[in-house]
């Protein structure tokens, strides 16, 4: 024992790579002795070694070598715990290898099915589940979805890296809580005052601090997409991105480009342009099915013009689902959309500003929009009863025969024909009892306020005008009976309180003039 701490060459050293652990020198030989002679005390090894210790450091005179002695016996324990350590781990390791049912390609199938979290713990269970856990097909999901920031860049592009070639679908940023569901009539729009789970969250954490990364996600959070000679994101499928509030229009156009193969897009709650998008998805995406945007700012981007809703019908034709929640769209570029995509089976156009419902006139039949199995206008401020009626009279006469879901719901009633601060509905002028009666096949959302329950609109506008909640956030609250409504929020709507199609009231839909800065052009 007194020999093993004072020998120089005692310090316990994993052997060199270079040597031959089959015939070992003699000071190894003499090693394996010692630690075989400290290893096989077996009767109350601690009080042995406590009392032996004791013995060495009052046989040395001076200070400064029991120090020496004190210092050399805490290395050699901290030599043998490691050692004892990483045995154990390897021991452990050859174990499951030999004890787990599965061959290591059933073990990546069954972790390729794992949401992400989920794979990242059984990574660093073992080394064997580790070894399985690195195959890129474990990363072509990638589901990095939080209820508040705690996932940075780093994390994003070692993900995507791993994935390679093998990446399908990307899913990044932060919603509102787990019960909320992706493409839902519920606003996916994040505020600190809508999530859940909360408590332990600072908005101090998204800002890097010396030595600690920060956890919130950049505008170059997609830029691995283009690694690699845009390897990455080369098959790619499916990209859903929430509230990530440093996105700008350059860093998604450039993810974009590097995704050809791109089926299914989802954007909430980001400062991106919506006709920079669809410039950028009619240009590379032209297989794309499924495009779910969500504006940040409900009402104030009036940014898609005419030509680019041409372009966008014209190269991306397969397209069967179209949501465009809370932007300023006027009738007359709805209906281009609308009428142009020839799939088209899903529209939702929530909590849209300027709709009034005059692109639905004469669609359902041949002339496009006969395929349309889900309609949802739910809360667009605009929409005027008139044309509500008239779209269900036109289902009652055998038009949109395929529609099974109808949504015309609106928490502060509808807008009159000669005046939209005029809110109004009357049952018997919209033949809602009808249509659930003559279609039963069809699932019709009509929830207003009650009589007697409307505002003025001055009131609705003035009632909360520091407000900092979106629109969307505000419209989680329904009613069962359309009881009960909120006031609007004037941050939610453009200064400009008019629907924007009041120079546009052409029924039959052949020409629209725009403003000055774009080209006429016939619509189709």
């Amino acid at each position: 024992m007194d020999t093993l701490l004072h020998s120089p060459s005692s310090m316990a050293k994993r052997p060199c790579p270079s040597q031959n652990p089959r015939f070992p020198n003699l000071n190894q030989m003499n090693m394996d002795q010692l630690l075989g002679t400290l290893l096989s005390l077996t009767e109350s090894p601690s009080l042995c070694i406590d009392l032996s210790f004791e013995r060495l450091l009052d046989s040395t005179a001076s200070d400064s070598d029991q120090t020496v002695l004190i210092d050399r016996a805490l290395k050699l324990g901290s030599v043998l715990l490691e050692a004892g350590k990483r045995s154990a781990r390897k021991r452990a390791s050859k174990h499951n290898s030999l004890a787990w049912a599965l061959p290591p390609d059933l073990t990546i199938k069954v972790f390729s099915m794992l949401d992400t979290q989920s794979l990242c713990h059984a990574a660093a269970a073992c080394s064997m589940f580790n070894k399985c856990a690195m195959d890129p097909s474990c990363y072509a999901f990638i589901d990095l979805t939080t209820v508040v920031p705690r996932v940075n860049n780093a994390v994003v592009s070692t993900m995507i890296h791993r994935a390679g070639k093998a990446l399908q679908s990307l899913k990044l940023g932060v919603l509102p809580g787990p019960s909320v569901s992706a493409g839902s009539c519920q606003p996916l729009v994040y505020t600190i005052r809508n999530s859940v789970d909360v408590s332990n969250f600072s908005w101090n954490d998204k800002r890097s601090r010396q030595g600690k990364e920060s956890s919130i996600l950049t505008r170059s959070c997609l830029s691995p997409l283009a690694g690699d000679s845009g390897a990455p994101g080369t098959l790619l499928r499916r990209l859903h991105l929430y509230n990530i509030e440093r996105m700008d229009n350059t860093s998604l156009c450039g993810a974009l480009s590097a995704c050809p193969s791109l089926l299914d897009l989802e954007i909430v709650g980001l400062h991106v342009e919506l006709r920079q998008t669809l410039m950028s998805v009619s240009a590379n995406c032209n297989l794309i099915e499924r495009l779910f945007f969500e504006s940040s700012k409900t009402g104030r981007d009036d940014s898609l013009k005419s030509p680019t809703c041409v372009d966008f019908v014209n190269n991306c034709p397969h397209l069967t689902s179209l949501a465009l929640r809370g932007f300023k769209l006027h009738d007359y570029k709805v209906r281009i959309l609308v009428k142009g995509f020839r799939k088209l089976k899903y529209v939702d156009f929530s909590t849209s500003y300027s709709i009034t419902g005059t692109f639905l006139r004469n669609l359902g039949s041949n002339m496009g929009g006969n395929l349309l199995e889900v309609l949802i206008l739910r809360d667009c401020m605009h929409l005027k009863e008139v044309e509500a009626a008239r779209l269900l009279t036109t289902i009652l006469a055998g038009d949109f025969k395929f529609l099974r879901h109808l949504d015309i719901s609106n928490r502060e009633g509808l807008a009159s024909e000669s005046d939209w601060y005029d809110r109004c509905y009357s049952s018997s002028v919209i033949p809602i009892k009808q249509v659930l009666e003559e279609r039963p096949d069809i699932c019709l959302l009509a929830e207003f306020p009650s009589d007697g329950s409307y505002i003025g609109i001055d009131q609705m506008f003035d009632s909360e005008l520091n407000s900092d909640i979106s629109l969307p956030s505000q419209l989680s609250s329904h009613t069962s009976e359309g009881s009960l409504f909120m006031s609007f929020s004037e941050s939610s709507y453009n200064s400009d309180h008019g629907s924007g199609n009041e120079d546009g009231r052409d029924a039959s839909y052949v020409i629209y003039e725009e403003s000055s800065d774009e080209v006429d052009f016939l619509a189709m």
